[in-house]
């Protein structure tokens, strides 16, 4: 007797729907997203005891003549794929004809559906995947399904749903995403009869965007705009000063399209490199259209993964859209706010055609402005004696003549406000410089803005290998763990480079004998064993780039200004100066802001001079 079997087609449909149909917030998904393939313009979603009894999505689409409602419940069946090709060229929402069985299979499914011309409706009544009755009904144009009783059948999977307002949470999220991406429709959502949530159609994203996530964010996003190789990136990004705990901020949309992607994420920190402390997650919203034919939405039954032909492609366009934005608004907050207003334009296309000329010179020299990142403070030692032990004011730091464009294009936008503008109060408990600008009070964190100036220095100098060093008189002997050993023996040709001058002396001991001119005079061991220890964090083999940078990073820390360390007036003119110099200049290389602002309008409203 044959060991194996064909499952019965109600037994197949209970399978997908463990793969199709996880919670209620599932169902709701899957419905909405054949609701948009119909083309509706208005979607009403009613909800009862977060899904457990009922879940009715109602809308206005093309709707189904009564073979074709028919079909719809049989696995496979679809609408929307004819041919092989069409497998790899998909520009709808739901496709893989799985849902509607799958979910039949396992509810007490109504479905109430009718063509526009047509003069009479279908209903069809499934319960546990068996259609119990088929009929004419009266019925508006569209269609109307009704999951009642889910999981009934699968006690198992109802016993693991969680609390109504849990389930309700994941409701709300998904149509809220869903409503963020399509701002021309109209999105009702009602829980037991109460309406929750009235999304009104719009012809402006962004204001659909500040419906969703909040009015308290309206002046905190700045659009982002990118196009490359028939990839084009726009929506809107917070600063850095903006962030979550969580991801929940992050919204992706490809080809309209909500998705949950790693490689859209990473791009995205990677956009913020150096801006976020670790644990910090931006407020994004993110829309990628690329062909319809370089991206694979085939690849999970939710469709919430894709994979595209092109990922590194992508990937970098993301990221150096977000790099751009960051770049461009990364500058001192006192100066006037000329282009405030735009960031609630209707889309980035509208942003480009507010800002005009102006705009248009920034992304002309877009293509300088990788190098800028990079290269903006190639300051020599000679120019900016930058020692922690006698911070000194230097003359102007030197800047390369090969983007002259950007700098004219960037002064033209922004008013010549400068950290050496300011003027200067004082030194508050020997770690914060006060100063005075027009607009309120400005404290800088003087370790923070220290080490954003040394790790520029270090990675500029590093990179041309004109690295100043300092001999030791007595090496320094450091001894490590096994792996930490070997992942700092592999780096000694690299650190080099940076000034460090490390021998490998047996086993898993090293003699240091040079340290970068900015160093001297600190703990050189401390240093050390935090950079093998990174070494082994980050890894080199993959990215040797990076490793190099965290190597910066490290030594920056090290030899930067401590907190409680008393400086002079010229002193701290000499730091206000130098980090005019700085590509990043508000932020140091871990993350955290090097300058706080109080504005006279928070002042007053705490001393309460003002209502």
């Amino acid at each position: 007797m044959s060991k194996i079997k064909i499952l019965p087609e109600i037994l197949s449909n209970k399978i997908a729907a463990g793969e199709v149909v996880e919670r209620p917030a599932s169902v709701v998904k899957e419905l909405v997203e054949n609701s948009l393939d119909a083309g509706s313009t208005r979607i009403r979603i009613e909800i009862e005891k977060g899904g457990r009894a009922l879940i009715r999505v109602s809308d206005n689409g093309s709707g189904m003549s009564h073979d074709d409602a028919l079909l719809a419940l049989e696995r496979y069946a679809t609408s929307k794929i004819y041919k092989d090709q069409d497998l790899f060229s998909i520009r709808t929402l739901g496709f893989r004809g799985e849902a509607l069985p799958s979910i039949a299979s396992v509810s007490r499914f109504v479905l109430v559906t009718r063509e526009s011309a047509s003069d009479v409706g279908t209903e069809i009544k499934v319960e546990g995947g068996k259609i119990k009755a088929v009929s004419e009904i009266g019925a508006p144009a569209g269609t109307m399904v009704s999951v009642k009783q889910l999981f009934y059948n699968t006690p198992a999977r109802r016993k693991f749903l969680k609390s109504i307002g849990t389930e309700m949470s994941h409701i709300g999220d998904i149509v809220s995403s869903t409503a963020m991406g399509r701002p021309e429709i109209q999105f009702k959502l009602i829980h037991n009869n109460k309406t929750i949530k009235n999304w009104s159609p719009t012809t402006s994203p962004f204001e659909r965007v500040i419906d969703v996530v909040g009015k308290d964010l309206e002046t905190a996003l700045h659009p982002i705009e990118f196009a490359s190789n028939g990839i084009s990136i726009s929506g809107w990004i917070s600063s850095p000063q903006i962030t979550r705990k969580t991801s929940r901020g992050m919204f992706v949309y490809v080809n309209n399209r909500f998705v949950r992607d790693r490689i859209i994420q990473h791009a995205l920190f990677q956009g913020y490199s150096q801006r976020l402390v670790k644990g910090q997650f931006p407020i994004a919203i993110i829309f990628i259209r690329v062909p319809f034919d370089q991206v694979d939405i085939n690849v999970h039954p939710t469709k919430n993964e894709v994979r595209f032909g092109h990922q590194q492609q992508v990937h970098d366009a993301v990221k150096e859209a977000v790099a751009r934005t960051l770049y461009e608004t990364d500058h001192p907050g006192w100066r006037p706010a000329k282009f405030s207003g735009h960031a609630k334009s209707a889309n980035p296309q509208q942003v480009s055609e507010a800002l005009g000329k102006e705009f248009a010179i920034k992304r002309v020299d877009a293509r300088l402005q990788d190098k800028v990142f990079a290269d903006e403070v190639a300051v020599d030692n000679e120019a900016i004696n930058i020692s922690p032990q006698s911070i000194t004011r230097g003359s102007q730091p030197a800047t390369r003549d090969a983007q002259p464009e950007i700098r004219r294009s960037q002064a033209h936008i922004w008013p010549q406000k400068r950290f050496r503008d300011l003027r200067m109060i004082g030194q508050f408990h020997n770690t914060y410089i006060v100063c005075e600008s027009d607009e309120g009070l400005i404290l800088l964190d003087q370790h923070a803005a220290h080490e954003r100036i040394l790790f520029e220095q270090l990675r500029s100098q590093s990179a041309r290998a004109r690295m100043a060093v300092q001999q030791l008189l007595v090496p320094e002997t450091v001894e490590l763990g096994f792996r930490e050993a070997h992942g700092l023996e592999k780096m000694i040709p690299e650190l080099s480079t940076m000034g460090l001058d490390i021998e490998h002396f047996g086993g898993r001991t090293f003699v240091v004998k040079a340290v970068p001119a900015s160093l001297s005079g600190r703990d050189v061991k401390p240093l050390i064993v935090e950079i093998a220890e990174n070494m082994v964090t980050v890894g080199t083999s993959t990215d040797l780039r990076k490793a190099l940078e965290q190597c910066c990073v490290i030594m920056a820390c090290h030899g930067a200004i401590r907190a409680n360390h008393p400086l002079s007036e010229p002193q701290m003119k000499g730091l206000l100066e130098q980090l005019d110099a700085c590509g990043n200049p508000s932020h140091c290389p871990h993350g955290r802001p090097t300058w706080i602002r109080w504005d006279m309008q928070t002042l007053e409203k705490s001393f309460k001079r003002v209502v």
